[in-house]
């Protein structure tokens, strides 16, 4: 049985900021969902519940996106932290 995502409202913050930062660098870069999921190595379904704020990843996910970003972790997350005001 399908696991049923958790309504907007109800989603970790941190989990959206991490969401929307992905979305916003991968576009930044020109690429696809899909495109970008491959390059991972993670599947696009997942890649956009990740997007979404839905998905609760392990760290080697997390460093397989950093990573496919081309960025470093410490700029990666200075990022993240500016959105925090964005997503309360």
């Amino acid at each position: 049985m399908a696991r049923k995502p958790l309504p907007s409202a109800e989603r970790p913050p941190v989990l959206v900021r991490f969401g929307l930062a992905v979305r916003q660098f991968r576009k930044l870069r020109g690429m696809t969902q899909e495109a970008f999921a491959d390059a991972c190595g993670i599947d696009r379904s997942y890649m956009g519940g990740v997007e979404r704020g839905e998905r609760n990843l392990a760290l080697v996910n997390v460093a397989r996106i950093i990573e496919t970003l081309d960025m470093k972790p410490s700029e990666f997350f200075k990022a993240l932290d500016a959105m925090e005001e964005v997503v309360k």
